[in-house]
Parts: structure tokens; sequence; C-alpha cells
């Protein structure tokens, strides 16, 4: 497959590779420095690369090049579009607007005409909508700037990190979520909300360990009436103790302001924990992992019929499916499928938003290549794209579960379509 620039332009197949891998770089937002650190090479190795100098003839190299740079070793190699069938355009758009430093005029529309338009985002984003969602966004963050309300600027930016975490951008994400977390200032709900998305963000790039501290301080600040215990690792008492914990006996003086705290705050600290158990797996730490899900779920417990403002998802069945994920980071896939066939039969679980199922099914499929059922990781990929086809359609992460499917020939019904669809098929 060839792409070209125009009528006589030049192919992607006649572009050096060490042109390829500078260009993949720079859209990645890497420095030279940044990627031979990523590779465990030296700086002067990556620019003579770059520069032609010294030759990658070695397959072994160029996937690890493809794998830091988050692409398909054919791209470097010229032999494949750069971009997968039915990826959304407009990343572009997105990155300029987060280049843009010059604070646009006060645009006509109210705050809460504002607030409609981030409502819109987030269902669009929910819906796994993301090419609808990456045409809206670089519009959404103008205006959120015009508008300067840090609530609307906090919800902007976490909006744009999610979608960029699913289209694997995590560097573009990182700075998204960051900029949440300035515009939060001192507001600590904003900030907590925003710690999601950098824990996200983080953990998207294989920074598990600056994720968990992260997540880690947030959850301190949140739930900070709950510091009476000698377990100083989420700020006190353990979730199932906050679930039993009579409301008079949650503090006192300052500490009792928590009984006032809306359900949704709970719900952020919830998912600053779950974020943080994620985290912990990252790193191996697994029994830390364990315990911060037995905490976040005391605090599922206590949440009935709360509308969700900060847009976490988070519940009673979110819980559960991180303790799926997680027994999947352990290598523990057997009990991960296990969880995972009793939990997608609960009410709960038709609930929660189709990206957050797609999300999910997606790891779902690595849990059973983890142990050889091939015929159960397409079942998984297939109901992932009948739930959320943006989320198997548009995610690298998706298109390398597919890649790895399909390599069995032949290939589980309905993964070779997959495949096809995906452009991991010519």
């Amino acid at each position: 497959m060839r792409s070209r620039t125009g009528g006589g332009g030049v192919s992607s197949d006649d572009i050096p590779i060490g042109r390829r891998v500078a260009s993949w770089r720079v859209r990645r937002s890497m420095t030279q420095q940044m990627l031979a650190d990523r590779l465990r090479r030296s700086k002067s190795w990556v620019d003579k690369v770059e520069r032609g100098v010294r030759a990658l003839d070695r397959y072994s190299v160029i996937q690890e090049l493809a794998h830091v740079l988050r692409v398909d070793p054919e791209v470097l190699l010229g032999q494949q579009s750069s971009t997968p069938a039915g990826a959304p355009d407009g990343v572009d758009g997105i990155r300029a607007a987060l280049a843009r430093y010059d604070i646009p005029p006060a645009p006509k529309q109210t705050t809460d005409e504002l607030r409609r338009q981030a409502g819109y985002a987030w269902l669009s984003y929910q819906h796994a909508h993301y090419g609808q969602l990456a045409r809206v966004l670089p519009g959404l963050l103008d205006a959120a700037q015009g508008v300067r309300s840090a609530e609307m600027l906090v919800q902007a930016y976490r909006i744009t990190s999610s979608l960029l975490v699913k289209l694997g951008e995590a560097d573009l994400a990182w700075l998204a979520a960051d900029r949440a977390m300035s515009a939060a200032s001192d507001d600590p709900i904003l900030a907590a909300s925003a710690t999601i998305s950098v824990a996200q963000a983080l953990r998207a790039s294989n920074r598990n360990r600056p994720a968990l501290t992260a997540t880690l301080r947030a959850a301190n600040r949140i739930l900070p009436a709950l510091s009476h215990s000698a377990d100083h690792e989420v700020g006190g008492l353990r979730g199932d103790q906050i679930a039993r914990q009579p409301h008079d006996q949650r503090g006192e003086g300052e500490d009792a302001s928590w009984r006032q705290r809306p359900l949704g705050e709970w719900a952020v600290g919830g998912t600053l924990l779950v974020q943080a158990a994620l985290a912990a797996a990252g790193c191996g730490e697994h029994r830390r992992a364990d315990a911060l899900i037995d905490r976040a779920a005391g605090v599922a417990a206590s949440l009935r019929g709360y509308d969700d403002p900060h847009r976490t998802s988070f519940g009673a069945t979110a819980v559960e499916l991180a303790r799926v994920l997680v027994a999947g980071q352990r290598g523990d896939a057997v009990e991960a499928l296990r969880r995972h066939s009793t939990i997608v039969r609960r009410e709960g679980w038709r609930r929660l938003p189709a990206q957050y199922r797609g999300a999910y099914l997606v790891d779902v499929a690595r849990a059973y290549l983890q142990v050889g059922d091939l015929p159960g990781a397409a079942r998984a990929l297939v109901d992932a794209d009948s739930v959320a086809p943006g989320e198997v359609r548009c995610r690298p992460l998706a298109r390398t579960v597919i890649a790895d499917v399909a390599r069995v020939q032949p290939a589980p019904a309905g993964v070779a379509r997959l495949a096809t669809v995906v452009g991991l098929t010519r």
C-alpha cells in the first residue's frame, strides 16, 4: 500500500526509514534524548538513524522502535498506510488548539451554553463517537478559554485528554491533563477530577509509578475526614470501613464537612482509588492493587443513585471490572475470566457507557489470549465492536489485539472482517 503526496509525489516507500522515525518521533512529542532513553540507547545513535548515517537493517530493532513510537513496524518500513481504516482525523486540529497560547475573544455563548456543549462532547465520548468528538474539540477548547471558567476549562481538557489516550497519543494526552490540573487551581474537587485524567495519560505511557503517586496524593486530599487509622496510604480508613461507619462518627470539626459532600465527590475519590490500583498492578505491586480495589469497593457500596457530575462512571460494577483488569495484569487470566463471566450477566454491566464496556472487552480479549483461547478472544473483540465500534476501529491497542488473533489461520469468525476494517489486511 502506497501513500502519495499528490500526482507525481513521493511515495512512502521512497522516504528513508530514518526520516520516518524522525517524523513519528516529532509527532509523539519526543526529543531525540527522550527516544534514546526509552530505547536504552544513546542520543547519538538516534541522531545517526534519523540522518541515515546508521542503517536499520535488523527487523528486531525496527520492531523496538515501532513499539516505542506506537506504530506498526510496517509503517516505519513504508509498507503500510500510517492511518488505520476508521481512525478519526482531527488530532492535528486538537494539537493546534493546545498549542494556542493567545486567549481568543470572549465567545457569544454563555457559560450555560458552553456547559451544554461540554455535555454533548462527553456524550460523544461515552458512545465512542471519536471521529465526531475530534472535530468539535478544538472549538470547545477555544470557547472554554474565552469563558475563563475553571470548571469548563477542566472539563474541556479532561475530555481532550481522554480522547487522546484512546487514539494512542499519550504524551499529548498528558499535556491536556496537565492543563486541566493547572486550570483547577486551588479547587480540590476539580483538581481531583483532573488527576484522574493525569493518571490515565501516565498509565498509557507506561509511567505507572508517577500515576500511582499522583492518585494516592489526590485520594488523600479528597478523603481527608477519614485519616484516623495508621494506614495513610489513601488517607485513612478502608472503603469498607467508610461504608459501615455512622455519619456522626466520621470526624469532628473540619473533618465533619465530609458529611455534607455530594455523592459525586465520593465517586471521584473512588475512581482515584481504582486508577491507583491499576497503576499499582502496572508496577507489579499486586497485593497493594488488591487492597486499593477493596477500598474502592467500600466507597462504591456507599453510593446510590448519584448523577455523576464529574463523568467518572464509578460504581460497584466499575470496581468489579477493575478487579478483572488487575487479575489480568498479574498474569492470573483464569481468575480474570472467571470474574468476567459473572460480571457481564449483571444489570450494572448494561448501564455502563458504551466506550467503557468496549474498552473493557478489548482488555478481556487479551486475557483470553493469555490462556490460549482464541475463539474467546474473537468473541470479546466482536462483542466490543458491536457495543462501541469506535473502541475497536480507532484505537491502536485494539488493532494490536486484532492482529494477534488474526495471525491464526484460518482466523476466528468475525476477526478476519475486523482485520480488514481496521486495515490489517490488503
